[in-house]
């Protein structure tokens, strides 16, 4: 079975993907593509391409796939998942920089007002890769990267990771028009303390 889900490689959308795959024991069975944007993903799935798309549910273009269930891409699962430790990555050889490259929906993850200038790019792979090359001074990239890149790169300020919720699209509607919940999920377990 093919899944898909957004690249460039070493996004955060792999790294859970291929998480997700190891979760169901899949990782052998399965083969994961990457795309540019999600619009080329639900097509593939819609076309018989891919069988599978994995998106996270505050990535920009949420609604619009979500939306094309009309068109038969369905919701077929849903899972938390914590994403890649973020932090700000600065260059060795930058010295004072005040613009910061960083994806949108990264932004409040930090202090806006300590940069005075922003620069938006599209994901937190590009960010961090353009660090890495000297596209950017300084970026809200994945932190492992100053591990790998340690002649270029150090951590300015460690951020950490947040739990996301991640969406799985397929071509067969599972829910059959019902509510589709984990009855034995940790959430339900927090319900039944809450007495």
């Amino acid at each position: 079975m093919k899944f898909i889900t957004l690249g460039p490689a070493g996004s955060n959308h792999e790294y859970v993907t291929r998480r997700y795959l190891d979760f169901h024991g899949l990782r052998d069975r399965a083969i994961l593509d990457l795309v540019p944007d999600f619009d080329r993903g639900a097509d593939a799935v819609l076309q018989g391409d891919a069988d599978f798309m994995v998106q996270c549910a505050v990535h920009p273009a949420a609604m619009s796939t979500v939306a094309k269930c009309f068109v038969g891409l369905h919701l077929i699962d849903t899972f938390i998942s914590p994403s890649q430790d973020l932090a700000i990555l600065q260059r060795n050889d930058a010295v004072q920089p005040t613009s910061l490259a960083v994806m949108l929906p990264t932004l409040p993850y930090l202090d806006r007002n300590r940069w005075p200038q922003i620069e938006f790019v599209e994901t937190v792979a590009e960010v961090t890769q353009g660090v890495i090359d000297g596209k950017y001074a300084i970026g809200l990239g994945y932190a492992s990267a100053a591990e790998r890149h340690p002649e270029h790169l150090h951590v300015r300020q460690f951020i950490g990771t947040v739990d996301d919720a991640w969406m799985v699209y397929g071509r067969v509607r599972v829910s059959k028009g019902e509510l589709s919940a984990w009855r034995d999920s940790p959430a339900a377990q927090l319900y039944g303390q809450a007495d």
